[in-house]
């Protein structure tokens, strides 16, 4: 019996929402808890410490366009395209099949929460049918001694109860592969982060180039203008 009271109690913590979702405004919030009530997966994790300044990666942050086009330049792959919506939410799209919007719905210093929906067109994931999604994502971050860290939590509904079971078998995998992406783009924009800092004009002439006057606008004032 004294087992089983830990266990149930960490079931019971599981089912609780998170304390932010509190703060969401009305509508995020009962979208969030959908998300919560419907999630097919749940993951948190932390990624390395990276030595860039929090004030350059909440620029980043800020700015997905300009992300976007240094992303390209660095030729990390996919190759994202960033758009700017009416209402502030934004998409990437990386024109092979894989798109998403992100609205941030709640901000406080160091702490950010997006509402996500994604979607994977046939055969983009291997799979033959599109594969969609809403996300609730917390993502956290500070400047340590170490340098830059983050730690984020997300909570995945996919769009097809079936797919969701048939998923299931393959949780551990799926972890593994969600937890190497992130620390994979969270590490590329924190590298084009740090040398946009110490060498700013490297960036400028490419950026001329990809031709997207937006990102090149946001990046001389916050570069270069100092």
């Amino acid at each position: 019996m004294r087992a089983v009271i830990p266990t149930l109690l960490a079931v019971c913590l599981q089912a609780q929402p998170p304390a932010f979702v509190d703060q969401l405004p009305p509508a995020a919030r009962a979208e969030a808890l959908d998300i919560l009530h419907r999630a097919d997966f749940v993951f948190e994790t932390r990624t390395q410490p990276k030595h860039v300044r929090l004030a350059t990666m909440e620029k980043l942050f800020d700015h997905p366009r300009l992300s976007a086009a240094m992303w390209r330049h660095c030729q990390f792959v996919p190759a994202f395209y960033a758009f700017i919506h009416p209402d502030g939410a934004w998409s990437i799209d990386d024109a092979r099949g894989l798109r998403g919007t992100l609205r941030l719905v709640y901000q406080r210093p160091g702490h950010r929460v997006y509402l996500v929906e994604g979607v994977a067109e046939k055969g983009r994931l291997k799979t033959p049918f599109a594969v969609g999604a809403k996300m609730l994502t917390s993502y956290r971050y500070w400047e340590g001694k170490n340098g830059f860290e983050t730690h984020l939590q997300t909570w995945t509904a996919l769009d097809s109860a079936l797919l969701g079971v048939m998923a299931r078998p393959f949780r551990g995998y799926i972890k593994g592969r969600q937890d190497e992406f992130i620390a994979y783009i969270n590490g590329n924009v924190a590298t084009f982060g740090e040398f946009a800092d110490l060498s700013p004009r490297d960036f400028h002439a490419p950026l001329k180039r990809d031709g997207d006057a937006i990102a090149l606008r946001d990046y001389e004032t916050l570069f270069l203008r100092k």
